[in-house]
């Protein structure tokens, strides 16, 4: 349990930076309200952090409250903050700072918190804490593709979401984002990937390919558009796909915002420019949908994975990690219990974590995933809330 006056801060405060230092907590007074209003409406669990966390993050969930995201977003500062300096430590090649890692990893606060699943982790924090390091990682990536691949290969190697959510952010209607996803779409299906030289120097589209891309799209058109629209020349798909490698890029490496330029009210003292989640739209609900089943599929993966390490320690071991994680006991009580030494306890705690833990590696290795010191001792901040929620829920008897 902590301190009210502490539970009041993680709620209500936000860091700000001076150059790439950390400055100070800037208080939010609408905030600093509010969760004094609840801490003194609720003595009992006054001064549970986690309490707190998973109430904000179901408001937030379930009735889509504007207020409740900036709790979560005060809460979620100093992960945002760690997962920064780690980035600079380990991109020290990047053009990147501190700065700018932590307005990145603010601005992915949305995504983790759709992502997170309490009935699969009671830690938000600890959970943002592996993300986190994640989503950076994968911007960065799609970065880099974006910035040395040529405007072809681009075009090959974008997501059909990725290009959606490029057209949407660039403000073109639904109409138009149909129009060139078609255009897209044809492109990718003749343009194989049969040119020497590499993905990354993939040549422009000959006379002859632009004109059956085009003839392509024409005959699709009535069949793959709900609005009915007139023939395309070949110029005017060439300056579609031209235009989408823009906005492609343009969407995959944005311009970086520093996190300290405020804005004011009457009410609070901080403002911060971030996206509004409120602002959904029809290609926006599409892209959610595309992201939550490719989120849902890695984390079921990631589950099995861990469940069939867990399945394959001995039969002491899973005992041992029951008593430890479901009934909650000392090491001295499962030493009582079973009949072990104290050693013995000890050795199979450790051992049935490391194994597990080793396994969980090998799995994002062989994704190709690559793994460093920093990101295993998150992965097992992680893993200690899935034995716990695991044993809460599961039988080992079989």
């Amino acid at each position: 349990m902590r301190p009210r006056r502490e539970i009041t801060e993680m709620f209500s405060t936000f860091v700000q930076l001076e150059g790439n230092r950390f400055n100070k907590w800037l208080i939010d007074i609408k905030l600093r309200r509010s969760i004094q209003n609840c801490l003194e409406g609720s003595i009992e669990v006054a001064n549970s952090e986690n309490f707190w966390a998973l109430y904000w993050y179901k408001t937030w969930r379930w009735q889509s409250s504007s207020l409740a995201r900036m709790h979560l977003l005060a809460y979620l500062q100093e992960p945002c903050y760690w997962t920064a300096q780690k980035a600079v430590t380990k991109f020290a090649n990047s053009q990147y700072s501190i700065a700018d890692y932590f307005q990145m990893a603010n601005a992915e606060v949305e995504t983790i918190l759709k992502d997170f699943n309490p009935e699969k982790s009671s830690s938000l924090k600890a959970y943002a804490i592996m993300a986190l390091s994640s989503r950076l990682k994968d911007i960065l990536r799609q970065r880099q593709e974006a910035d040395i691949c040529s405007n072809w290969a681009l075009l090959r190697k974008v997501s059909k979401k990725q290009l959606l959510a490029a057209l949407d952010n660039a403000g073109l209607s639904l109409g138009a984002i149909a129009q060139y996803r078609l255009a897209w779409t044809c492109f990718k299906e003749l343009y194989v990937q049969k040119q020497s030289g590499g993905t990354k120097a993939l040549p422009e589209p000959t006379p002859q390919l632009w004109e059956a891309i085009a003839n392509l799209y024409n005959n699709s058109r009535q069949t793959q558009l709900t609005q009915p629209t007139q023939q395309c020349e070949v110029q005017t798909i060439q300056r579609w796909l031209n235009q989408t490698v823009l906005y492609v890029r343009a969407y995959l490496y944005p311009p970086v915002k520093s996190l300290n330029a405020l804005q004011s009210d009457d009410e609070t003292n901080l403002m911060l420019d971030l996206p509004d989640p409120d602002s959904d739209s029809p290609i926006a609900d599409m892209i959610a949908f595309e992201n939550l089943q490719d989120r849902q599929n890695q984390i079921s993966q990631m589950f099995a994975v861990l469940l069939s390490a867990l399945l394959s320690l001995d039969k002491q071991s899973q005992e041992v990690l029951k008593l430890y994680y479901q009934q909650e006991l000392t090491q001295q009580q499962i030493m009582q219990q079973l009949q072990m030494s104290q050693p013995t306890v000890s050795r199979k705690l450790v051992k049935g974590r490391e194994s597990m833990l080793a396994a969980l590696v090998q799995w994002c290795q062989d994704l190709n995933i690559s793994v460093n010191p920093i990101q295993i001792k998150d992965m097992s901040v992680a893993l200690e809330e899935w034995l716990r929620n695991q044993f809460g829920n599961f039988n080992m008897s079989r």
